[in-house]
């Protein structure tokens, strides 16, 4: 009986340790040069991303005028999800020089600095297309997403740096995370006075990120408690 009690203590402390190391899923992709579309990689990723989210609406700015702060709106399980976009950022709505809209014509151009979004209504799942980011800077942004208990964790977006300034590079970079919900992002492009644009923003609720058992394989998680259920129950058969 004591193996029994063991292994079940163990198969707690399993489920706490995967819990608690549980992060945001990260997506990534980069083209140094584009001929003014996003390119195939960034493009790759996006898709990648959205392939994890279910019901989400997609920010164009096309809609959008006046100036900041922008207040945004998106679709979400039960409310809608309302954000503020505030900072070193204005509408433009035409191209200029390596920068242009991903869709439509609109899309927002930010300088060196930081600017920022605020929900109203936590959100886990974000991603943007960027465009003509990493000229005149001599470290990659970082982008700060702040959670419901106001504990901050940083992540570097991995772009190349000295890109051309008419390369009308593009990238995307998105985020996932069923395990928690967060109130704030925020950016920070590295100094050198770079201008950058971003465009078709995706923003999801913890209710419109899939299912992540896709096609039924469970989650390595999963797979480990199942398991440990097993030996407990040859345990069990070996104590009669």
């Amino acid at each position: 009986m004591k193996s029994i009690k063991a292994l079940a203590a163990t198969a707690v402390l399993a489920t706490v340790s995967l819990s608690a190391s549980a992060a945001p899923t990260t997506f990534f992709g980069e083209d140094p040069t584009t001929a003014g579309v996003l390119g195939p990689n960034s493009t790759t990723a996006r898709n990648t991303f959205l392939t994890n989210l279910s019901g989400t609406g997609t920010e164009d700015f096309e809609a959008l005028t006046g100036s900041q702060p922008f207040s945004l709106l998106f679709p979400g399980t039960t409310v809608a999800l309302n954000a503020t976009l505030a900072g070193t950022i204005s509408l433009a709505t035409s191209p200029s020089t390596g920068r242009f809209a991903t869709s439509g014509t609109n899309y927002i151009t930010a300088s060196t600095g930081n600017f920022g979004i605020t929900f109203a209504t936590a959100i886990s799942a974000f991603g943007f297309n960027g465009i003509d980011i990493g000229d005149f800077v001599t470290q990659q942004m970082t982008i700060t997403l702040t959670d419901i208990n106001g504990n901050a964790t940083p992540f570097t977006v991995p772009h190349s740096l000295n890109i051309g300034n008419t390369d009308q590079a593009t990238l995307f970079w998105g985020f996932v995370d069923a395990g928690n919900s967060y109130t704030s992002i925020s950016f920070a492009n590295a100094g050198g006075g770079d201008t950058f644009a971003f465009d078709d923003m995706v923003v999801g609720d913890v209710g419109q990120i899939v299912d992540p058992e896709p096609n039924g394989v469970p989650e390595p998680a999963t797979l480990l408690l199942t398991a440990l259920g097993l030996g407990l129950l040859g345990l069990r058969r070996k104590v009669k």
